[in-house]
Formats: structure tokens, sequence, C-alpha cells
């Protein structure tokens, strides 16, 4: 899964690390050549009316690069580390990150982030945090540039995945029930098979649920669904095609009441992002069953389309996650790693196969592992 961005990722560690060790192999020379220009220049500057005694100039030559060395240190206001800083970094076995050793390789990282369906502001967001944790930071020997450079991807990865991640089974937990959960998202995304999924997911945990099919344009709708729900051992609810679908999800949450039922699973239909009546009517939905949570579903592979359409859809019906099916297929992760961080709502779920089983709760530090070869 995201194996294309795996790469990319990888590859940018490789090119700061032959980054940094090209130009710090040029960089260790640059105190030497300094002292000498230092000591050379310090006789001429002296005043002709006091010469110092011959005992005295070496004295002077000799404290002459100490003295530019400790004023060049002592440059505060200046971003690049100084000469001095450098000498004494190397002096002590370290070695410091400069933008030269980060110009190229972030710029193919940009590149990278973009080629993998990574929305721009997300991609640039992820580039500033890097650049800020390593750009005049040291290391030591015993450390790698490399360990450096995953550090800083590791948090930059993880400040935009897991941007208004919250524990879904413990808010199911603390519900009041039912809890009603609608789920949107335009067609053939997988909302259907996406419910079936979640209703197992959550019989493996103890709780009930009821689905109600609230896609009542489409044809074949009723029967879809039925389908999962007679596979699934669940009560469905559903009404004639063409009735209003806030009847329906509110019918269901009528009858889980009534049956001590746990969790209401809404279907919509699935809805353009650019229909505003088809939009309106969510927008009902939302008034009138008052749902506990609105979960958006679209394809992983999808990538920046799907980005797109999460901030549509958040629009109409503030959404509360994200649920990305065949993730199992996709290699770019653009969808994975920019949904969240545009909507400002956490991916929940994602959907890893065709059986009953494969979907996985979403976590993002797992993810950042698993992108960074930590698996």
């Amino acid at each position: 899964m995201f194996d294309g961005l795996k790469d990319k990722l990888s590859g940018f560690r490789k090119d700061v690390e032959e980054n940094a060790d090209v130009e710090e192999d040029e960089r260790q020379e640059e105190p030497a050549e300094e002292d000498d220009s230092a000591g050379a220049e310090s006789p001429a500057a002296e005043s002709d009316d006091d010469q110092p005694a011959a005992s005295d100039a070496g004295a002077v030559e000799a404290d002459a690069p100490r003295d530019a060395a400790d004023e060049s240190g002592d440059s505060d206001d200046d971003n690049e580390p100084s000469t001095f800083q450098r000498a004494k970094a190397f002096a002590t076995g370290r070695i410091i990150i400069e933008e030269e050793d980060l110009e190229q390789p972030l710029w193919d990282l940009e590149m990278a982030l973009l080629e993998s369906d990574v929305e721009m502001s997300v991609a640039e967001r992820i580039l500033d945090t890097v650049r800020e944790k390593m750009l005049g930071e040291s290391r030591k020997q015993v450390e790698t540039t490399g360990e450096l450079v995953e550090s800083a991807l590791h948090d930059a990865l993880l400040d935009v995945i897991a941007v208004g991640q919250f524990d879904f089974e413990e808010r199911i937990a603390e519900a009041d029930k039912p809890v009603t959960i609608v789920f949107t998202g335009v067609n053939g995304v997988g909302k259907t098979t996406s419910i079936a999924k979640l209703s197992e997911w959550l019989a493996d945990r103890g709780y009930s649920s009821v689905m109600a099919n609230g896609d009542t344009y489409r044809a074949g709708a009723n029967e879809q669904i039925q389908e999962h729900a007679d596979r699934l051992d669940r009560e469905l609810i559903s009404h004639d095609q063409g009735g209003d679908p806030a009847a329906v999800i509110y019918d269901g949450v009528e009858y889980a009441a009534a049956n001590d039922v746990d969790v209401v699973l809404g279907d919509t239909a699935g809805r353009l992002h650019t229909s505003d009546d088809l939009m309106a009517q969510l927008e009902k939905i939302d008034r009138v069953v008052e749902p506990d949570m609105t979960l958006f579903v679209d394809e992983a592979v999808a990538g920046q389309d799907a980005v797109n359409r999460a901030k549509e859809f958040n629009d109409a019906a503030e959404i509360d996650g994200a649920v990305l099916t065949k993730a199992d297929a996709d290699s770019s992760g653009g969808a994975a790693i920019s949904v969240a961080y545009v909507t400002g709502k956490p991916i929940l779920f994602l959907g890893t196969g065709q059986g009953y089983d494969d979907l996985t709760l979403f976590d993002p530090e797992e993810l950042v592992e698993s992108l960074l070869g930590k698996e």
C-alpha cells in the first residue's frame, strides 16, 4: 500500500544524505583557509606609527584568526551557520545541515509529493516542516544524516495526517444510543459496501446495528443493500424508490430506539458534488436526522479528486471523518496524506479488500511508520 510514495520518501532521504556528505567534505577546509587569510592581513592593518616589537608580531598574528573567528561566531542575525560554528561542529564531531544541503532534495520531494496526488497546500506544509526541523540542525557522528531526515519526515507527515484524529470506538461507546451515522460520497465509491463492513466491525466489538437505505433515487439500490443485510443477518429499513431519504433514515432511528439497537447506519444517494439539488437533499438529512456522525466515503485511488470532493461535501453538510476505500490498490497515497489536512476532519477507516472484514481502523502513526519503511 502506497509503495510509490514510500519509494519517493526514501529517495529524499538518500539525496539529503549524499548532499550533506559532499557539502561537508568541502566545508571542512574553510576554517583553515580563512585562518591563513586573517593571519596574512593582520600586519598590514597595523599603524606605521605604532609597529609592535618583533617579539610581539607573532602573538598578533596568532591571535588574529581567533578574533576573526569569534566575531564570525557572534553573528546571531545570520541564518547560515558561521565559519566558527562549522569549525566548532567539526571539531566536536558534529555536522550542521545547511540550506544548500536541502535545496535540491526539497525541490525533488515537492515534485514527488505532487506526482503522488498530494494536495498543493499539504505538500507545502510538509516541506516547510521538514525545512524548519532540519535547517541549521547539527548531529553527532553517532547519528546518521538519514536518521535526522527520517525524524523530520516523521513529524512533518504526522502533522498533516493526524489532523482532527479521535478514537472512533470510544465515541461509539460513550454516545447515547442509538448512534446515527450517515454515509455520503459520489456514485460507485463503495458507500454501501463500507456500511456493511462497518456493521460487521461493530458486531465484532459487541454493538448491534440496523441499516437504513436513504439512496431512494437509484434503481436497484434497495436490492443491493438488502443483499448485504441478508448476508450479515441485519435489519434493513427502506422505502419505495423515489421516497424521502431523510424520512427513511429517521425511521431507522425510530426502529433502533424501539428495539435497543446501538447504531443506525444510513446510506445516501451517490451524489455528484456539482449537483445542487442532491447536495440540498444531503443538507435536509442533516437537519432532520441530526446524525451523530457523517462519514465521507471515497476511493483512495481517486487521489486529488477525492480531496476536492471531500472539501465540497464538508461544505454542504459538515463531515466528521472519512473512509477511504481501495486503499490496498493505491500506490500514490495522495488522498490519505491530504484529506484530513484539507478538511480538518480525520480519516477513520481504510477499506483494504472485498471481504466484510477488510475494514481497518486508521492509525496515523502506523501509516507514517509504513511510509518511512518501518513496517
